[in-house]
């Protein structure tokens, strides 16, 4: 079993700049897909990003371009750097793990673990 505890979010203006962190505690990360998901206020958790084991990574299409994930398993940690921020952007941000062989990553279902969230607001 493996503990995912984000960190990194807080207030930042349009146009502006954050990079969360994940860290994993447990269980070496490198054995997980890592992913990084949203929620807004009155709305679905929504995928934004995952890193596979081997380092692939996927990007949800409103965040392509403007969002980097990236992992360093020798730090059990995952990040997702966010730049050219927008108020869209706004949302409870989780990181989530998963250790199956395969799946569908892009969907919540798919995640064993999950972190506690972080808050990212975007003001206009």
């Amino acid at each position: 079993q493996v503990q995912l505890v984000e960190s990194g979010g807080g207030l930042v203006q349009a146009g502006g700049s954050l990079r969360l962190s994940c860290a994993a505690s447990g269980r070496t990360c490198s054995r997980y897909v890592l992913g990084w998901f949203r929620q807004a206020p009155g709305k679905e958790r929504e995928f934004v990003a995952y890193i596979s084991r081997s380092g692939g990574t996927y990007y949800a299409d409103s965040v392509k371009g403007r969002f980097t994930i990236s992992r360093d398993n020798a730090k059990n940690t995952v990040y997702l750097q966010m730049n050219s921020l927008n108020p869209e952007d706004t949302a409870v941000y989780y990181c989530a793990a998963d250790d199956s062989v395969s799946g569908s990553y892009r969907y919540t279902d798919t995640y064993a673990y999950w972190g506690q969230g972080t808050q990212v607001t975007v003001s206009s």
